[in-house]
Order: C-alpha cells, then sequence, then structure tokens
C-alpha cells in the first residue's frame, strides 16, 4: 500500500530543525567561550554548508549574525563592532544610512541598508515579463522582431 498524504505541514521538516540547531549550538558556543572557538565556526560552516545542498534560504537576521568570510559567529561588542556609515553629501539623505559590521577573526567588512526597505522578489511582485516593453518595441518598428 502507498502512503497516504500528510495533512499540510512543512516540508523537510527535519531540515529545518537541524538548521535551527546548528545556529542555536554556534552562537550559543561562541558566547560561552567569548573568542572565536574552532567548534562555533565549525557549526556555522556546517549551517552554510546545510542550506546550501538542500537549497533551502536562510532568513536575512540568521544571515547577519555569521561572517560570510570566515564563518565566524558576530556577537556585538565581542567578535565584530557596528558602525552606521551615510556617505552622502553631509548625511543629507537619511535613506542612505549603512549599517557596517567589521569582523574582529578577518577584518571583513559587510554593509547592510537600514532604513531602506528591502524589495520584493520578482514572483512576487507578479512580473513575468514586460509585455509594455514588446509593445513599445513593436511601436517604433525595430527591424527582425519577432513577439
Amino acid at each position: 500500500m502507498a502512503k497516504g498524504k500528510s495533512a499540510g505541514g512543512v516540508q523537510n521538516r527535519a531540515i529545518y530543525s537541524r538548521i535551527s540547531f546548528l545556529q542555536q549550538a554556534a552562537v550559543t558556543l561562541a558566547a560561552i567561550q567569548q573568542q572565536s572557538s574552532g567548534m562555533s565556526r565549525r557549526l556555522a560552516t556546517d549551517l552554510r554548508a546545510v542550506s546550501l545542498k538542500t537549497r533551502i534560504r536562510l532568513k536575512p537576521a540568521v544571515k547577519q549574525t555569521l561572517c560570510k568570510f570566515c564563518d565566524s559567529v558576530l556577537i556585538e561588542g565581542e567578535s565584530c563592532t557596528s558602525t552606521i556609515e551615510n556617505k552622502s553629501k553631509g548625511s543629507r539623505k537619511p535613506w542612505a544610512d549603512v549599517l557596517v559590521r567589521k569582523c574582529h577573526t578577518c577584518g571583513r567588512e559587510r554593509r547592510y541598508p537600514v532604513s531602506a526597505p528591502r524589495s520584493r522578489r520578482k514572483i512576487e511582485r507578479g512580473v513575468e515579463g514586460d509585455p509594455g516593453h514588446l509593445q513599445q518595441q513593436k511601436q517604433k518598428g525595430w527591424r527582425n522582431f519577432k513577439a
């Protein structure tokens, strides 16, 4: 007999719980040892590997707690420093604020926009192709245009 379909639920529940455990364990170990420990970095590396291999997107909050270059856990004041920069002329543009996180382990910096809302992905916007663009090309009389 074939298995019946489960009613609702989350697909890949085991993978999501593994990713959650790896993230919690890496943060806990980094907080306890107060240095860039090898074990917390290994857990962060495993977390990134699991998410890449299973093609599961990590949430931005989780990604911002890990250094992209050395896989150390970023804890404010201990393993990283954060500053807000605004390189517009005289800091006149409030939407140009950027959060800069510098890792103490590798010395690299990452920049995140602060006040600008994140734009929705193309799929969420419902945009498959721009039919208005095709109409404009037809009206201009482009040669060899086939729609």
